[in-house]
């Protein structure tokens, strides 16, 4: 389990000056840097490899995570090794779709500054033509910009998990088909097929944890290409559900939830006290839940203290 490590620079910029007497908000530079890697993925528990376009060689791409307020700086290293031109796209950043997020040429680079003003939780992707095949073969990631307080509506969580559902195209190649939903034949969680599920593979080797009692939230990206997920956890009910990720937008007591293609959203969760359960978080479609989307989360008093804290929210 790894999470590649985005290098944070505290510059202690003052982000504003509040009445006197008061505390001063403090603002950070956050340093993002991605490199395009047209490389080979495994996309199961079995090995199986596939032909992808990666951010950092990895699906998804690296987690990126800010505190409302703070810079975004950010560069896009495409080497000239690759074939194709590579883009980026925050939904987190409100800039010029035509200059930050146009497409760099193998050999080139960009870079950019921004500040994110909304907390949540955003899709990032490749913005390049053919959208749907780049996106596809894996140039999708997190970004999470938190606010900058816990509330009594928006508590701070026990574990984190980062969980992003995608549409496995055998045939990387075929464009057209990805467009009109044709020949996928998997979803992927975290870059997997049944990623953390050895109720349905047996070679599933990683599922999400923790104690009874505990809330859990869970960061969901809907990276499909066409598709949107009923997200449902079986033998639970979302305590909250944050549409977007922002903490004003909070919804209670909630079954299932439509999670809109490019969407992210927070979903709380807490398990029965005194008793070790399951769940089982699907995508209730279930032509894609039956294709490998579908998280088991274990509530028991062994759980791991690492599962779902620091550099252990979106286990590799």
């Amino acid at each position: 389990m790894r999470l590649f490590k985005i290098s944070i620079t505290s510059c202690a910029i003052i982000a504003m000056m509040m009445v006197v007497g008061s505390p001063t908000a403090i603002a950070k530079t956050v340093k993002v840097h991605l490199t395009a890697q047209e490389t080979t993925v495994v996309i199961d528990n079995k090995g199986t490899k596939y032909a992808a376009w990666t951010y950092n060689g990895t699906i998804p791409g690296p987690l990126v995570r800010a505190t409302i307020g703070d810079t975004i700086d950010f560069t896009l290293t495409n080497p000239k090794t690759n074939k194709n031109s590579h883009s980026i796209d925050f939904h987190a950043a409100q800039v010029d779709v035509l200059k930050e997020f146009a497409p760099v040429k193998p050999g080139h680079s960009k870079h950019f500054k921004f500040v994110p003003h909304y907390p949540g939780v955003f899709m990032y992707h490749c913005g390049s033509s053919p959208m749907a095949e780049h996106i596809a073969r894996g140039m999708y990631g997190t970004i999470i910009i938190d606010p900058k307080h816990y509330t009594k509506a928006f508590p701070k969580p026990d574990r984190e998990y980062v969980l992003e559902e995608g549409q496995y195209f055998p045939n990387a190649t075929d464009a057209k088909a990805m467009i009109e939903n044709r020949g996928w034949t998997a979803s992927l969680i975290n870059g997997k097929i049944f990623h953390y599920d050895p109720v349905h593979d047996p070679n599933a080797t990683e599922v999400l944890m923790s104690k009874p009692g505990e809330l859990v939230r869970i960061f969901f990206v809907n990276a499909n290409i066409n598709m949107p997920v009923a997200f449902h956890p079986i033998a639970g009910i979302w305590a909250r559900v944050y549409p977007s990720g922002n903490p004003k937008n909070v919804m209670y007591g909630i079954q299932t939830y439509n999670v809109a293609v490019a969407e992210g959203d927070i979903f709380d969760i807490r398990s029965p006290k005194g008793r070790v359960t399951n769940n089982a978080i699907v995508d209730h479609t279930m032509s894609a839940a039956l294709r490998g989307a579908i998280t088991i989360l274990m509530n028991r008093p062994d759980a791991d203290p690492k599962l779902g804290r620091g550099k252990y929210i979106l286990l590799r």
